[in-house]
């Protein structure tokens, strides 16, 4: 068993995941905010490809060469979490592709136990192995891509990965109805 080549293949799925929630919506609903706080497809996939960008290249010493003016230090509060009007969902989209060969790079190049530094984080902890990142960007894009899976119901009711989807249950609307019913009868009588 090749332990890299797992986790390298998870983060591939979880990847194509996350991008996979932008198809077949307009522009808008890409990037409006569905959640108090701003939360929105287009804007995860670009933080996510950030911070994918950050960990693999300055971490272990191999910067992008990218510019990444979102998460410069005067840089707007969370930048990295929208699109701004300049940026095109064909730009995001490229720069999620960009950090995603740069960080394949950079894992097919480095051995598991390679060492890095992430500033960012507490002296006690930053300190890391390739290993603990790759677990690490697993972990936060498959948070990020069921966030987006939540913002894609939202919009236009598609769940999961499709209709084809092994782990999404077939119910017509009116079933989907009365199990959501059931869930809200039940929330009620635990309160």
């Amino acid at each position: 068993m090749d332990q890299k080549a797992d986790l390298l293949k998870y983060l591939r799925v979880r990847r194509a995941d996350l991008l996979a929630k932008l198809d077949g919506l307009d522009d808008y609903d890409i990037r409006r905010p569905m959640t108090p706080t701003g939360t929105n497809l287009l804007g995860l996939v670009k933080h996510v490809s950030s911070v994918q960008l950050e960990y693999f290249g300055s971490v272990f010493g191999r910067p992008s060469g990218r510019a990444m003016p979102w998460m410069d230090d005067d840089a707007p509060a969370d930048a990295d979490m929208w699109a701004a009007p300049g940026e095109s969902r064909a730009d995001i989209v490229e720069f999620h592709e960009f950090s995603a060969r740069h960080s394949d790079a950079t894992i097919e190049a480095l051995p598991l136990d390679a060492q890095g530094e992430v500033p960012w984080w507490t002296p006690e902890r930053r300190n890391v192995t390739l290993h603990q990142i790759l677990v690490h960007m697993c972990v936060e894009t498959a948070r990020h891509a069921g966030h987006a899976d939540i913002l894609r119901e939202m919009i236009d009711g598609a769940i999961g990965n499709g209709a084809a989807d092994p782990n999404v249950p077939t119910r017509t609307p009116g079933q989907w109805a009365e199990y959501r019913a059931k869930l809200e009868a039940a929330a009620r009588a635990a309160s």
